[in-house]
């Protein structure tokens, strides 16, 4: 390593010489909706014979959404529903035994994947978590969602609840992973609409962030906002981007789940912000999409070169607050 100090006006000369190519073929595999009672070996095969498309077009990873494994349980009241097993809808560990044979079919096709699923661990913590596993098999991260939406107590005015506050503890770091031939960093559904998740992820240098996500057409607290659903779960993705030089692939398990309609959308976006694949069904479906990673490049040594752009000494509200502070004085 170079013991010379950083000169930030050097990207300036270096932004416009060719990186060496990285391409990367990656896949979306959106599911339609999972059933309460849909077993677990069921679910399973679901998600093989997506891994299994995915290899067939070349695909070296394949993300997959979030709670991947289950019905959306997070819409019951427990108390309220006293023949449901929370603890069936967690997994102990990982892989399992359901789902040792999506591992090993993984390994046999040469393809890596990302999986949401509720986890329960040793010491009685529950977190809404998603892994990444490399073409080997092999789990190389994980994470665990930060920004749970919904509420922890019944709200029995709600359609349906969204307890996601109740039944899981949030995370506490936005992580990345060298694999795949680059910088992995993974979120989960409403991670996906704050900024900080994404720039979080670029300063740990994440070229691919996959991101999985179950979203209800129906917002119950502002049902003027449900007509924009498509339009916000795109336009947070595609911005967050570009304004980070990353690629995004946003995936959903979509239609109608246990009377509960789902946004399905899933799609594959570049840094430039573009969309480069979009599914069509809310069931059941890949798309795919052969990415050059060094891309990330253009962006990174350019419009949003953090090094020589940022100025974090003036971000302190960023970190030091959590709501709003306006001004004081009149109003008017």
């Amino acid at each position: 390593m170079s013991n010379q100090p950083h000169d930030p006006d050097a990207a300036a000369t270096t932004a416009h010489e060719t990186p060496v190519a990285r391409p990367l073929t990656v896949a979306a595999g959106q599911l339609g909706p999972i059933a309460r009672n849909e077993p677990r070996p069921s679910v399973v095969a679901r998600l093989v014979e997506l891994l299994e498309q995915a290899a067939a077009q070349g695909a070296d990873l394949v993300a997959f959404p979030e709670l991947a494994l289950t019905t959306f349980f997070p819409r019951w009241f427990v108390e309220d529903e006293p023949d449901l097993d929370l603890n069936s809808f967690y997994e102990t560990a990982m892989p399992g035994p359901e789902t040792q044979v999506l591992f090993e079919r993984a390994r046999e096709l040469g393809v890596g994947f990302s999986l949401g699923y509720a986890e329960l661990t040793a010491d009685g913590h529950r977190y809404n978590t998603q892994i990444l596993v490399e073409r080997t098999g092999e789990i190389v991260g994980r994470y665990r969602k930060v920004h749970l939406p919904g509420h922890r107590e019944h709200e029995p005015w709600r359609e349906f609840q969204h307890l996601e506050r109740r039944y899981f503890e949030p995370g506490s770091t936005f992580d990345t992973w060298r694999c795949f031939g680059g910088v992995v960093g993974m979120a989960t559904c409403n991670d996906r609409r704050w900024p900080e998740t994404y720039r979080c992820l670029a300063l740990g240098g994440a070229e691919l962030i996959l991101i999985g996500y179950n979203t209800p057409k129906h917002y119950a607290p502002d049902p003027s906002q449900d007509r924009l659903q498509g339009f916000h779960n795109h336009l947070v993705m595609q911005a967050g981007a570009y304004q980070n030089g990353s690629y995004v692939i946003g995936v959903a398990k979509g239609g109608n789940e246990e009377g509960v309609d789902s946004l399905a959308e899933s799609c594959i976006v570049a840094p430039s912000g573009e969309i480069l694949a979009q599914c069509q069904t809310e069931g059941d479906e890949l798309i795919t999409a052969t990415i050059d990673l060094s891309l990330t490049a253009n962006y990174k040594n350019t419009l949003f070169d953090f090094e020589r752009y940022r100025r974090p000494e003036v971000y302190g509200a960023i970190t030091g607050q959590a709501g709003a502070t306006p001004p004081g004085g009149n109003d008017g």
